[in-house]
């Protein structure tokens, strides 16, 4: 038999051969088996070394194409067996898109994340706009041009975490009053500052090394204590209730002159004196003033043209006062308890 008849019986015997073959391995014993180095291909090949150039040329050339052939077979028979694999999977997993699906636990938002959406739509609604600064501030903007000067005694009344002697954590959002006004350079100024603020506290129930806090700053021609009362008790009835009165007390802030303590009648007994209130009838709810001149001076302003308030609200303070939260450590917790209580609420 010549060797072209060998090479087309080499080649009709694997096709056959490798179309039967149910998986993988048995693929790969064919390959081995027709195109190894003891398979009759290889065999066919090596008597060549005595044949003519003329031979070894035609049979050698036909060989190659005999083995890549069966190697295309291979390949063929390979991905029919893997796509007869993935299409019985997919019969076996197919899906009634009928069935009703599982209960899928939605989140909801953040009691703190509300209380700010909350305070900062009122005052949007009354011409604000929000102010963002950095948490990580210079000694200048945290005390300095808020009128706090190096060895000043009101220092010591915010225990502060320093970096460095003129880098620390703020302590308040009050820097963002100067940065807005060094910005402005003597425009007309009405903004809201929410954000996170640090000081060194032990953590109890009303107490907290973190806090979440709002400044509101307005400065204009002709702007009086009378403003700032008309804000605060537009923003009281808006957040906790038109039936709640408010009352503002004497206090003392370095950058406010003259500075005032604002409270509530008391939500849970409605003034009378409870637990909650310390038998006062009053909450304390947050600090405000008049913005002092040394600090409109500093950042640009003619105190005799333009004067200007400020107030400050703790938001975890609104929070636990508007849903009844007696302590602050539960809105850090994550327990389910206490947020699932404010799902319906979104």
């Amino acid at each position: 038999m010549s060797k072209e008849n060998e090479l087309k019986e080499i080649l009709d015997a694997a096709k056959e051969k490798i179309k039967d073959a149910i998986d993988d391995a048995s693929l790969n014993e064919l390959r081995s088996f027709y195109t190894g180095k003891k398979s009759p291909l290889t065999e066919i090949l090596k008597t060549l070394a005595t044949a003519s150039i003329e031979e070894k040329k035609i049979i050698g050339s036909l060989a190659n194409e005999t083995k890549q052939k069966i190697e295309a077979f291979l390949q063929e028979r390979r991905l029919e067996l893997q796509n007869a694999i993935i299409e019985k999977k997919l019969r076996s997993e197919k899906i009634d898109v009928t069935l009703p699906s599982k209960k899928i636990k939605v989140g909801s938002i953040h009691p703190l994340t509300k209380t700010i959406e909350e305070v900062e739509d009122i005052f949007i609604g009354m011409g604000y706009t929000i102010a963002e600064g950095p948490e990580v501030e210079t000694d200048l903007y945290n005390f300095e041009m808020l009128n706090v000067p190096k060895g000043h005694p009101a220092r010591d009344m915010q225990d502060s975490f320093y970096i460095t002697e003129n880098l620390l954590l703020r302590t308040q959002t009050s820097p963002m009053q100067v940065r807005t006004m060094l910005k402005l350079k003597g425009e007309p100024v009405k903004i809201l500052a929410p954000g996170k603020t640090y000081r060194r506290d032990d953590d109890d129930a009303t107490h907290s090394h973190q806090f979440m806090q709002f400044e509101g700053l307005v400065v204009d021609k002709n702007i009086t204590m009378s403003d700032l009362k008309g804000t605060l008790n537009l923003f009281v009835q808006k957040m906790f209730g038109d039936s709640l009165k408010v009352r503002f007390k004497p206090s003392y802030f370095p950058f406010t002159e003259p500075s005032v303590e604002v409270d509530v009648s008391c939500f849970k007994c409605g003034g009378v004196g409870c637990n909650m209130c310390k038998q006062s009838g009053w909450i304390e709810i947050l600090g405000a003033g008049m913005v002092h001149p040394n600090v409109l001076k500093g950042a640009g302003y003619d105190p005799e043209v333009y004067q200007g308030f400020a107030f400050g609200i703790g938001i975890e303070r609104a929070a636990m006062l508007r849903h009844g939260i007696d302590d602050i450590r539960n809105f850090y917790l994550n327990d389910d308890r206490l947020l699932n209580q404010f799902k319906g609420e979104n």
